[in-house]
């Protein structure tokens, strides 16, 4: 594996508003939690492209020589639909939805994402903590917040003082003088400032929910901020090297758990933050109501592989606001079939297999990974690759097995495509076809010859009758 200098990593911190290199210790694993699923409901494809890039922030680091002890957490209570202190509980709201049990929501659509993120190929996550598990750590972390007078009571909970914590606005820049009423969060008469948010909700009088703990407060369950806080300490530990989520949560929820934790423990929560830009459908958030709440299931009905949504999603840069169409899809639908026509000429005729050590395999490979390294800069990794791809395409006549090999196995354990096993050799049957195929062309037999091609193509393949003989090529 090529190993890299710590400060070859480089990354937008969102803290300091700029890219920066990071300084990273190479003798233990870069520690990084990552804000997860809500399992309520199915995800859409703007959750999968933030959690795409997650993996790609983890497969790039461990390919600049890092070791990773990656963490994701799993929301399955307390998360309320404002995103702030308000409103129903998300998965309250999916039990009535489904007239099931929060639990059970929160099992069936657990268990899909765990199902997700192997169908769409993603990297080991070192721990999947849910946050009913962390219940007994997220009361403690309330107590010592207690202990250092940093919450106060109100009816319907406990909440964080941020007039306690000077630094609060800074992360996100917040002015929050100027802020309105119920401009962030809703508007609750008993909170002392508008900013304040809930380490833990109450349970409504006379009323039973489906998750409720006892506390030293009352019966309630967890504000949602607290379980990311509680689960980085007790199992990372705190500071932490990167906190990745969307860019959605770093005036609410990002701003929040830095007070909490940093109040609580003395230090600071990360060293770095990662935010993943928005993606748009029709120019808009996804919704339902819209009819462009798209999920995995939705992009298989078009006929399109999870492969070509991977490859699409990491075509353009984590920061940029992405736009998606079905239009693009197609795009890079035909852009990817691109990469596995020249990834597919290691088994032509004329390729051979010396064993040679290859410039493609050297220099190439460690290339990529620097240009990745630069800030997950994958629209100009994309670019970079095929011009190598042209390269190879060049040298058809003298193609290298090992090198082409090895260069494919690279991209697909930086970017966690499947190139290599998308592109496996045809079957003598199939290769059988090609000889036929090549018989009756010789004999301006055009008609059988188009049938046999069609043959083919039924199967995925797709030929190409070139100056070096007739080529094919796998295609999705």
């Amino acid at each position: 594996m090529v190993r890299y200098n710590k400060t070859n990593m480089k990354l937008y911190n969102t803290a300091d508003k700029k890219v920066v290199e990071l300084d990273l210790e190479k003798t233990k694993p870069v520690k990084i939690y990552t804000c997860g699923p809500t399992v309520y409901d199915y995800p859409h494809i703007g959750n999968w492209y933030t959690f795409i890039r997650y993996d790609l922030l983890a497969r790039t680091l461990r390919a600049s020589g890092f070791d990773v002890d990656w963490v994701m957490n799993i929301t399955d209570v307390g998360h309320l639909v404002s995103d702030a202190d308000d409103g129903e509980d998300k998965l309250e709201k999916g039990a009535k939805r489904e007239h099931k049990t929060a639990q059970e929501v929160a099992e069936f659509y657990g268990d899909y994402f765990l199902k997700g993120i192997k169908r769409l190929n993603f990297s080991e996550i070192n721990h999947l903590p849910k946050a009913t598990d962390y219940i007994k750590e997220q009361i403690n972390l309330i107590s010592k917040l207690e202990e250092k007078g940093f919450i106060y009571k109100t009816s319907d909970g406990i909440y964080f003082d941020t007039s306690k914590f000077p630094k609060y606005a800074e992360f996100a820049g917040l002015n929050l003088g100027q802020q309105q009423a119920g401009e962030r969060v809703e508007i609750n008469k008993e909170k002392r400032q508008e900013s304040d948010f809930s380490v833990w909700k109450f349970s409504e009088p006379g009323q039973k929910r489906d998750m409720e703990w006892d506390s030293p407060w009352g019966i309630g369950f967890p504000g949602w901020h607290l379980e990311c806080s509680a689960m980085i300490q007790a199992i990372l530990g705190q500071p932490i090297d990167i906190h990745a989520g969307g860019i959605d949560h770093i005036a609410v929820h990002h701003t929040n758990e830095i007070a909490q934790s940093e109040a609580a423990f003395g230090s600071p929560l990360s060293k770095y933050w990662m935010h993943c830009n928005h993606i748009l459908v029709n120019g808009k958030k996804m919704s339902k109501s819209d009819g462009t709440f798209i999920t995995l299931e939705d992009i298989e009905a078009r006929g399109y592989s999870l492969d070509v949504f991977r490859f699409h999603v990491l075509s353009g840069h984590y920061r940029s606001q992405s736009e998606f169409s079905w239009e693009l899809l197609e795009a890079s639908k035909t852009r990817l079939n691109r990469w596995l026509e020249i990834a597919s000429l290691r088994w032509q005729p004329h390729a051979t297999n010396t064993g040679d050590e290859s410039s493609i395999s050297e220099s190439t490979t460690i290339e990529l990974t620097k240009i990745l390294s630069d800030d997950l800069n994958t629209p100009e990794a994309f670019k970079y690759i095929e011009d190598v791809l042209i390269n190879i395409q060049n040298y058809i006549s003298d193609l290298e097995v090992k090198s082409v090999s090895e260069f494919f196995e690279k991209i697909d354990s930086v970017f966690g495509t499947n190139i290599m096993k998308l592109t496996e050799d045809i079957s003598e049957e199939q290769k059988n076809v090609i000889t036929e195929r090549n018989k009756v062309r010789q004999l301006n037999d055009w008609a059988g010859s188009d049938k046999l091609r069609d043959k083919l193509l039924s199967e995925s393949i797709t030929l190409r009758d070139t100056p070096n003989g007739t080529i094919w090529s796998r295609s999705i």
